[in-house]
């Protein structure tokens, strides 16, 4: 159910605790924030996960087993924060290890495999 917003009143409803109209430059529309934290150098893990399209937990289980884009502990408390950039340039190394993006990779490209001779047992 949508709720009318009046000029001037702020929109109830669920918010990102960490991320406030504060953070918001004054130009910026109030449209998410996925938006508001693409604007930021530091993202948490809700926040990266969201960007690249994956589940929170995926990023927890990857930091875990040592896999995944480069992420830090930051603060007292110790939060998981991934750099904006390191999560561009981790995407772009995905596409590059792939062969569907990365021709040179491709195995139609390949030269042929011959195998050695080898005697029958005949």
């Amino acid at each position: 159910m949508a709720v009318a917003v009046r000029p001037g009143q702020k929109r109830q409803g669920p918010t990102h605790p960490e991320i406030s109209d504060a953070l918001r430059p004054p130009s910026e529309p109030a449209a998410g924030p996925l938006l508001t934290a693409v604007g930021r150098a530091f993202l948490n893990v809700r926040d990266a996960a969201e960007y690249l399209g994956l589940s929170p937990h995926t990023l927890y289980v990857w930091r875990h087993r040592r896999q995944g884009p480069p992420s830090f502990r930051m603060g007292r408390r110790g939060r998981v924060m991934y750099r904006l950039e390191a999560l561009d340039a981790w995407v772009r190394e995905q596409e590059q290890a792939d062969s569907r993006s990365n021709a040179t990779l491709s195995p139609l490209n390949a030269a042929p495999q011959t195998r050695p001779d080898y005697e029958t047992g005949a």
